[in-house]
């Protein structure tokens, strides 16, 4: 299967709050807020939903195609998600910009309060799918993640027009991205990507129905939290799966794109949508786990072991079968 994954790259300022961010607010006054938090700590790390995606598939064995723009800072960033399976000879490199940047402060209750500099993702707009398209064949699936607003819609627009199946993830451009754009990024997409919130918010602002949004795409995709995640297909029983038991809770930065780097890599392998979802939960789990997007470490073995223990011998079975290469040597 040949996934192309659109988005962004950057560099990820991950600061860590020893308090909650509740504690500082104060009832009546939210429309005047003005605060300063003193963080503990700083953690410059790889990030990007894009290369975050890609970089989970790249790891679970698959060789996606990034499709992104990046800074002249790039050199070593596209060393390692080379090193990891990513196939990124198809980038825009700005020849003004540096790569993106996000900067994200987290509370002990794991809650987030974050900014996003796009940086050189600004020129994704510019970017081409056409003759990509022509030099590695048509594409199976079109991930179109976070990115440049006008990159996600033009990403859209091609991959209908061309009778690319694809995936629409607008997930952290769901506050930028207005009712009208909501619509043209979700219409016609092989599947939806959005959290619990992000999903209450697609529907406020394009003033669909929960039943209008599933019945203008193929497969919608709602993630839960702790609570794990509901894959629902018209026509068909709603599926649910839980999370495994993660062993801490770290960092949430990154986590919900590892949800979609395991799902989208279970479709490559032809799983089924369960097996898709406990897949991406599972890698989820890593990620919340550890402090930063790309810095999870398992052996194939120790993955296919909390897969059983978390959702059984069957599953881990099937995934073991159908992917047969995955994970780090340790």
């Amino acid at each position: 299967m040949k996934v192309g994954v659109a988005g962004s790259v950057g560099r990820d300022h991950l600061m860590t709050f020893p308090g909650k961010f509740t504690d500082s607010l104060v009832a009546g006054s939210l429309e005047k807020i003005s605060l300063s938090f003193l963080v503990d700590g700083l953690d410059v790390r790889r990030g990007g939903c894009a290369a975050n995606i890609a970089f989970g598939m790249g790891v679970l064995g698959l060789n996606p195609i990034l499709i992104a723009a990046v800074g002249q800072d790039w050199a070593d960033y596209e060393a390692w998600l080379s090193r990891h399976g990513v196939i990124t000879s198809h980038v825009l490199v700005s020849q003004t910009q540096h790569t993106a940047l996000y900067m994200v402060t987290t509370d002990t209750e794991l809650n987030q309060i974050a900014s996003f500099f796009p940086g050189a993702m600004s020129e994704a707009r510019d970017i081409e799918l056409k003759p990509i398209i022509e030099l590695v064949g048509d594409l199976d699936l079109l991930v179109i993640s976070p990115d440049d607003p006008a990159a996600m819609l033009r990403h859209s627009e091609v991959a209908r027009s061309e009778g690319i199946p694809f995936a629409a993830d607008p997930s952290q451009q769901m506050a930028r991205l207005d009712g009208d754009e909501i619509r043209q990024l979700i219409e016609g997409a092989a599947y939806l990507f959005l959290n619990e919130y992000e999903f209450a918010l697609a529907c406020q602002k394009t003033g669909w129905s929960d039943q209008e949004v599933l019945d203008r795409v193929g497969v919608r995709i709602v993630t839960l939290g702790s609570q794990g995640a509901i894959v629902e297909e018209k026509g068909k029983p709603a599926i649910k799966i839980g999370v495994p038991q993660e062993k801490s809770r770290m960092d949430p930065t990154g986590v919900g794109d590892s949800f979609r780097s395991g799902f989208i890599a279970g479709l490559a392998a032809g799983l089924g949508h369960e097996r898709c979802a406990q897949l991406g939960a599972m890698l989820a789990t890593y990620v919340i786990e550890t402090k930063g997007t790309q810095e999870y470490r398992f052996t194939r073995d120790e993955f296919l072991d909390r897969m059983e223990i978390a959702y059984g011998e069957i599953a881990s079975s099937e995934i073991a079968a159908h992917l047969p290469k995955f994970g780090f040597s340790l």
